[in-house]
């Protein structure tokens, strides 16, 4: 009697399983089936009109498209994207909040004393739909003509010479110490309030090395006022085809791409994540939209939700060492 009570009791939870698997199974394709049945919120942690807003519009617009549902843009900004960040990683796992980002993803969490998220966690990946590198460019009156010649003019002349960013924490900034710490070079930093003053800057030669996008230092290389010794990619950039990476000049690990992310938060259902995925991926393919892409000087990639997932494994680790090595921090 013993034995066969426990037969009962195994099958008994072998059955409440198999039915709680399957009932989720359900409830998840159902779900997928309608989605999207509202409204999306795409949120965007960052200010209306720049380039992250742009890319978040520009796949709005053409998800509205595609699906005959309305998409639209919500700009929460505070705190370099950290309070945006947060009210998508609260949000309903149901795929109606999105989170459209930037690089400082996977910056933020080891930049901030108090750790805004958890960049694994709380989310789950849908796509990159576009990427720009930075660009090492140093002012004429710089005598390096290559990055090798400038390595060995900043080490022959440590504390002289220093290099700007549109402030502490930003991209430019950790590409600089990225930079600096690989050859261990005494460079100093100088931060601005924003990105114009650091190139107004550069342009000046008063801090004559940067780290920008190339986006936005593109005009200022091609009319001769700034020089490209290396974009800091895996692959050359569109704008300026003729510029090497460093991987080429013999310098490994020395990516630093702006990239522009989406995600959902942990939890939203993989038929929902796959097809915002596809549908994304489908409307960055758009000549229309590849064209506007290139315009603000990003590159179209349309990752799957797999290779966004091991990049962000990638580069918190790589991000938080430089941070660490630098002694960087913000309240």
């Amino acid at each position: 009697m013993r034995r066969a009570f426990e037969r009962f009791c195994a099958a008994a939870i072998l059955l409440a399983i198999a039915t709680s698997m399957l009932t989720s199974m359900s409830t998840s394709m159902s779900l997928a089936q309608s989605y999207p049945s509202r409204p999306i919120r795409l949120v965007v942690p960052f200010a209306a009109g720049g380039p992250t807003d742009t890319v978040a519009r520009l796949v709005a617009a053409r998800l509205s498209d595609q699906w005959g549902q309305q998409i639209y843009v919500e700009n929460i900004v505070g705190a370099s994207g950290n309070i945006g960040t947060r009210v998508v990683a609260r949000a309903a796992p149901d795929g109606y909040t999105v989170l459209v980002t930037t690089s400082g993803f996977v910056v933020n969490p080891s930049l901030y004393v108090t750790k805004p998220y958890d960049a694994i966690a709380e989310f789950a990946p849908i796509t990159i739909p576009a990427q720009a590198p930075n660009v090492l460019i140093v002012h004429p009156s710089v005598a390096a003509k290559t990055v090798k010649e400038l390595v060995a003019l900043v080490k022959a002349n440590p504390g002289k010479y220093s290099y700007a960013s549109a402030g502490t924490g930003t991209p430019a900034h950790l590409a600089g110490e990225l930079f600096k710490g690989a050859f261990g070079l005494d460079l100093v930093h100088v931060p601005f309030t924003g990105g114009n003053p650091a190139m107004t800057s550069a342009l000046g030669g008063h801090t004559p090395i940067i780290f920008p996008a190339l986006s936005t230092a593109a005009p200022n290389i091609k009319n001769g006022s700034l020089r490209a010794l290396a974009v800091m990619s895996a692959r050359r950039g569109s704008l300026l085809p003729e510029v090497p990476t460093m991987a080429e000049l013999g310098n490994s690990n020395q990516e630093a791409d702006v990239i522009v992310g989406i995600l959902v938060p942990a939890g939203t259902p993989k038929e929902i994540i796959d097809l915002l995925n596809r549908e994304i991926v489908k409307a960055i393919a758009l000549p229309d939209v590849k064209d506007r892409l290139g315009q603000l000087g990003f590159e179209p990639v349309g990752s799957t939700p797999a290779a966004f997932g091991d990049w962000i494994k990638a580069e918190l680790p790589k991000w938080d060492k430089v941070i660490r090595d630098s002694n960087i921090k913000i309240q």
